[in-house]
């Protein structure tokens, strides 16, 4: 049997069945084909809407199939993929056509509660990482879904809850192992090839395959105030603004981020709310419970609320409780914009596009980020949106294909009518398949991660990506 995989030249080149024999025989892991066993489940990914087969397959088991895998496709000069844990929106984890390095099934989490670090393997989700940081009381700064992978969101950059303290995901990594095109095998790290751990951090995955990552940890929990308070959308205009004047001097602790949607069919919601518009605040205090309920009292005091669930809970609870609304094959569509600031025009623009979501699963959120995040310069790594307050994420999500027109140009709407608020610059992560101005993504630092491209990538083999051209 043979393979007939796609080229970078947009060729096709016939893999004989003795190269997949003498591969399959050099790996740990396994090599598989569309007909094999397993070969679904590397290629299926989070996004519903983004179906892609690729012609071969590498199941890596280890850091050692990753550097075979990579000199196979580069001696062969074939198209190729990277999949970590498959949830990226715009699945650049799988190609059609071409040969797939699948990391998924790497996901090995080390805590070194001494020297609070822990290693962490490419197809780690954020869940993984919670589960065993916490039972030390530590946590890496990561996300808000626990299914999401920690490889694509770190060479991302990387927000969540812990960011106005602690910093980017980026920010907190202290090295990365690095498989790069040529097959060499690096430590990424301010000491060693300090300009490709530059790259790694916002530049997403354009310089080689991450094979581990050591992070810094933070002291979390286990306990943390968190929760949702719900009002009626007839109640956001100013709640709105309420909620701009008090999330502009938020201490470090403290975030608190504003979401517009249908009311889901939470268990804390009357069943005469769900499919309601709301909006919702969602917050969240890392430090004294007492001094966090005190913060949050003037937000829980302000208006009428539907609901006010904002209590006591475990740090893996707050970092799973989204996970219900996030689940896997759905059709999902992002726009993002970053703000310096929540205008009112900008608001009332959101509340308008509120009142006519194209289906009950869609949101709009507005992430606070501020703090720790903007005290380095822009430069200090190749993430460079230090000046945002906000980061917005308008999430359209569905499932009847049917849907997918209204949906999308309901999403590319309400982002084309916030452009004129906006800084200009958008969440690497959070751009859809298709759609990446490298300005916009990457701003000053561009130049400069081309010449790296250059240098660690020229034949550009890792360009199924949120390219970089060399």
């Amino acid at each position: 049997m043979e393979a007939r995989v796609l080229t970078m030249d947009g060729g096709e080149r016939t893999i004989s069945e003795e190269q997949l024999t003498a591969l399959d025989v050099e790996l740990r892991g396994d090599v598989l084909l569309p007909e094999s066993d397993g070969y679904d489940a590397a290629c299926t990914l989070w996004n519903a809407m983004i179906v892609r087969r690729p012609a071969l397959v590498a199941r890596c088991a280890g850091a050692a199939d990753v550097i075979r895998a990579v000199r196979f496709a580069a001696d062969n000069e074939l198209l190729l993929a990277v999949r970590g844990a498959g949830h990226n929106i715009a699945g650049k984890g799988v190609c059609d056509g071409g040969f797939l390095i699948d990391l998924s099934g790497l996901r090995s989490v080390h805590v070194d509660p001494e020297r609070r670090v822990a290693t962490v393997d490419p197809g780690a989700t954020l869940g993984d990482i919670d589960d065993e940081t916490q039972l030390y009381g530590l946590a890496v700064p990561t996300g808000i879904n626990s299914t999401t992978g920690i490889a694509g969101l770190t060479l991302g950059g990387g927000f969540g809850w812990l960011s106005r303290k602690h910093g980017l995901t980026v920010d907190n990594l202290r090295s990365a192992r690095v498989v790069t095109a040529s097959g060499e095998l690096l430590t990424a790290s301010e000491d060693e090839n300090a300009d490709l751990f530059w790259g790694l951090r916002g530049g997403g995955g354009n310089f080689g395959v991450a094979t581990s990552f050591e992070f810094d940890l933070c002291e979390v929990g286990p306990e943390v105030l968190s929760g949702l308070i719900v009002h009626p959308l007839s109640a956001a205009p100013e709640l709105t603004r309420e909620y701009r004047e008090f999330a502009r001097d938020l201490p470090a602790d403290l975030n608190v981020w504003l979401v517009l949607r249908k009311a889901p069919p939470m268990p804390f919601l009357p069943p005469e709310v769900h499919g309601t518009e709301v909006a919702i605040l969602a917050a969240f205090y890392s430090g004294e419970l007492s001094e966090g309920e005190r913060l949050l009292q003037p937000l829980r005091d302000y208006g009428d609320p539907i609901a006010d669930v904002i209590s006591p809970h475990t740090f893996i609870q707050w970092q799973t409780a989204f996970d219900p609304l996030l689940t896997p094959g759905a059709r999902n569509y992002w726009k993002s914009h970053n703000f310096l600031e929540l205008s009112d025009g900008l608001l009332d623009t959101a509340l308008d596009y509120t009142q006519r979501l194209p289906s009950d699963q869609t949101e709009i959120f507005f992430g606070r980020l501020g703090g720790a995040v903007n005290e380095r310069a822009s430069d200090a790594t190749a993430y460079p949106h230090r000046d945002a307050e906000y980061v917005m994420n308008v999430h359209a999500r569905w499932e009847d294909p049917a849907d997918d027109d209204a949906c999308i140009h309901w999403a590319r709407s309400y982002f084309n009518d916030t452009e004129k608020y906006a800084t200009g610059g958008v969440y690497v992560n959070f751009v859809p398949d298709g759609e990446a101005p490298t300005d916009a993504e990457y701003g000053p630092n561009y130049e400069r991660l081309v010449a790296l491209k250059r240098k660690y990538d020229p034949q550009n083999l890792f360009r199924v990506n949120q390219n970089i051209a060399p």
